[in-house]
């Protein structure tokens, strides 16, 4: 029984760990990955100079996630105007990303996870597929995470997020 619980007690620890538990108040995880352009895109790069919206999506080059790429694309200058930075983050690799962003001439970094490291921090690892669910956390300058939008509009997020930074 006793090994019973130690794993119990294993499994409650790593889903505490699991990101279910990001949200507004608490510190973003910090995370270190590859962009499209092999450049290496740190979180604590922007704490203290930017807001950070972080969206992860689930595939690039996909319908819903071209829609939502495209649409920050095109509110990119007045989220910018905001004193925000964009990063994506889904689990496609480093090449994946490159064309995406050549494609469809985003401007923002696109960073690759394809170990999910993370799409799970956040907690927004799909089950059964573990493709990245489609969320966006609004970070500070602090590195608080100052709100998290799951009820995300593809076609309309660029509205949902500078809606978002108006209210910071």
């Amino acid at each position: 029984m006793s090994m019973f619980r130690t794993l119990v007690a294993g499994t409650l620890a790593t889903l505490a760990l699991s990101g279910a538990d990001v949200k507004p108040g608490v510190p973003a995880p910090p995370f270190t990955a590859q962009d499209q352009n092999g450049r290496t895109v740190k979180l604590a790069d922007f704490t203290g100079k930017s807001v950070v919206v972080l969206y992860f999506y689930p595939k690039d080059d996909t319908p819903g996630c071209t829609k939502e790429a495209c649409s920050l694309r095109d509110g990119f200058d007045r989220i910018k105007a905001k004193g925000a930075v964009v990063l994506g983050v889904s689990a496609d690799d480093v090449t994946s990303h490159a064309a995406f962003s050549e494609k469809y001439h985003l401007p923002f970094p696109i960073l690759a996870d394809p170990g999910h490291a993370i799409i799970d921090a956040y907690g927004v690892r799909m089950p059964v597929i573990g493709v990245a669910k489609r969320v966006t956390f609004i970070i500070g300058k602090d590195g608080i995470v100052k709100d998290v939008l799951r009820d995300v509009k593809a076609a309309e997020h660029d509205e949902q997020v500078l809606k978002a930074l108006a209210s910071l």
